[in-house]
């Protein structure tokens, strides 16, 4: 007698809801996604209960008829695909959503075609399906689902509190609703304040406006338009000024074909992007949309549809990380207004600046070889000081044949105006004409010195240290297949490998300014960078954070007095360096507060 027996179609329900449905901020997702591939204009969402006791979605879309409604809660029944996988050009396709909801719910859908006069109505109570029959309703659907995983109380116990999954739905809604300006959502409830995103329009701003409406205005004062295209591929949106970041990435709006995604090649990419603006517990803040041929991306990864697949993602992350870093060298030396308002929040009587964070300590970002460089220069290899003060060269503090600003208002017409005064040997004040700098010396000045460092260390490959006795690692035989085949690049940046039989790479050298280096360590968490297609990075990494500990150690300190000449001379260096407008950390190097602030802050407005 077979054991094997096929599994009843409520219980095949149940199982895909467990990957389609995972709390009611999915529920609301794909319920939302319908409205959108319907033509909606117009979204409502009521929830009560976080969710969990009732979810309701209408649209004013296409609609559906009545003999529509079974095959709509049928499993694997779609309006929106035939047979071609490869070109899926809507946000959903696969016929799963509203059965997996009814397998674990009480579900509802009432609809009304356009062109019909009459709706019509289906009930799917956990799984068990009542015919449909007529029901009065506006042209488009309603969908109402009451009492989520109530037949499910293993899935029950795990969701969060109501609140949290009210949250979870708000920011889901949110996160739907900036690719389409064109559409009104309204989200309501008793668990929750109404949010309104009125409809933007279609035109060229539409999409600026509904950015705003999300992330607030001033994230457009303080970000810069990316725009991009290479072979195909287009990248659009708006990213945000490294002094303007956030604690966590839930910032950061991305999308592929008007799909939103939360994909961690695109997110290390964009990290990547900001790798020597930011610390590493901070994160850019950003709405990119990318656009290429569907048949170059993968939608069909996940049932949640939150993951894809590129067909050449190398290109794709280049894209990103050239088209950030170029629009923010474009934008010249700009600082936050952030930590303008934060500092004009601090005069107010019970006021204190938002902008609190502390930079983390150069030193500590380090691992503990690169430390010991830093900390302990008698340790430093053979040739090594040597090797550092050629990076150096032409990086020297600020000259002294710079004119004298003290007196010049012809200097107040550069960005950062002309140098007036320095306080407490670490703040420069500098004059504009409409507005008043406040310089921090030593950051700004370790970015100059930062940025002078990595142009010295691109223009050529980078010193190695030779091992007296080649040391052997012995890895997977596939591990040893990608390094050998990047063995020339590697070589660049100072790290000689070879292959050494099959299973094994011998090293014979590394790059001198790594110092002491765990070389399996090293080669192995490389072989994993390389099997994710993150190439190289993890060496070009390390050496990054050592030309940034070498900039901080090697830039005008604080307590430093400094001549005007000089306080000008840096001044102008900073106009001229891209990415000026924060240090290696990603704190902010200059203040700028409009006269009209000052003006403000004495009653004098």
């Amino acid at each position: 007698m077979s054991t094997i027996h096929k599994l009843d179609e409520t219980i095949v329900n149940q199982i895909a809801a467990g990957e389609v449905i995972e709390r009611p901020a999915n529920a609301v997702k794909e319920l939302i996604e319908n409205a959108l591939d319907a033509g909606a204009s117009r979204i409502e969402i009521l929830t009560s209960g976080g969710g969990k006791t009732l979810l309701r979605v209408t649209d004013d879309g296409l609609g559906m008829e009545p003999a529509d409604l079974p095959l709509a809660v049928s499993r694997h029944c779609t309006s929106k695909m035939d047979r071609d996988l490869t070109a899926i050009a809507t946000l959903g396709f696969r016929g799963e959503a509203l059965p997996s909801i009814g397998s674990v719910s009480r579900l509802t859908v009432r609809s009304r075609h356009r062109a019909s006069e009459t709706g019509s109505e289906i009930v799917v109570d956990g799984g068990t399906l009542s015919p449909p029959r007529p029901a009065a309703g506006n042209c488009g659907t309603m969908v109402e689902v009451t009492g989520l995983f109530l037949n499910v109380p293993a899935r029950l116990k795990f969701l969060k509190s109501d609140r949290a999954e009210a949250n979870a739905i708000t920011e889901m809604v949110k996160r739907l609703a900036i690719p389409w300006p064109g559409v009104t959502f309204s989200l309501s409830g008793d668990d929750r304040s109404t949010l309104e995103l009125p409809a933007t329009g279609t035109n060229g701003d539409a999409l600026g406006a509904r950015v705003a409406q999300i992330l607030g205005r001033d994230f457009r004062e303080n970000a810069v338009e990316i725009s991009a295209e290479k072979e195909g591929v287009r990248l659009a949106g708006l990213s945000s000024l490294p002094s303007f970041n956030r604690a966590n990435s839930s910032h950061q709006f991305i999308y592929v074909n008007g799909r939103p995604v939360r994909d961690k090649q695109l997110v290390g990419a964009l990290r990547g992007a900001y790798s020597d603006m930011l610390a590493r517990d901070r994160h850019a803040v950003c709405a990119l949309f990318l656009e290429l041929d569907p048949r170059l991306v993968d939608v069909n990864v996940h049932p949640a549809k939150a993951e894809v697949r590129f067909r050449d993602p190398g290109l794709i992350r280049a894209l990103i990380i050239s088209a950030v870093r170029r629009a923010l060298a474009e934008e010249g030396v700009r600082g936050s207004t952030s930590a303008s308002e934060a500092m004009n929040s601090s005069f107010r009587p019970g006021g204190a600046p938002s902008y609190r964070r502390e930079a983390p300590d150069a030193a500590a970002q380090l691992n503990g070889a690169v430390s010991t460089l830093v900390n302990r220069p008698q340790d430093y290899p053979s040739g090594f000081a040597e090797q550092r003060q050629a990076c150096f060269s032409g990086v020297t503090q600020p000259s002294a044949d710079a004119r004298d600003g003290s007196l010049d208002t012809g200097a107040e017409s550069h960005p950062l105006g002309a140098a007036r005064a320095q306080v407490h040997e670490n703040f420069i004040i500098a004059q504009t004409r409409e507005s008043l700098i406040i310089v921090d010396q030593h950051a700004a000045h370790e970015r100059l010195v930062f940025e002078a460092l990595k142009n010295a260390l691109a223009d050529r490959c980078l010193p190695s240290q030779m091992l007296l006795v080649p040391e052997i690692v012995d890895l997977p035989v596939e591990d040893v297949d990608r390094l050998a085949a990047e063995s020339e690049t590697l070589a660049r940046f100072g790290l000689e490998v070879e292959r050494f039989g099959p299973g094994a790479i011998a090293v014979r050298a590394t790059p001198a300014m790594l110092g002491e280096v765990d070389t399996q360590g090293l080669l192995r968490d490389l072989a994993d960078d390389l099997s994710d297609g993150k190439g190289v990075l993890r060496v070009k990494d390390n050496i990054e954070r050592m030309a940034s500990s070498m900039a901080c150690h090697g830039s005008v300190r604080s307590g430093r007095r400094m001549r005007p000449e000089e306080m000008n001379a840096l001044l102008r260096q900073m106009e001229r360096t891209p990415g000026s407008g924060t240090c290696n950390h990603g704190r902010p190097t200059f203040i700028e507060l409009k006269l009209t602030d000052l003006e403000r802050l004495f009653g004098r407005r």
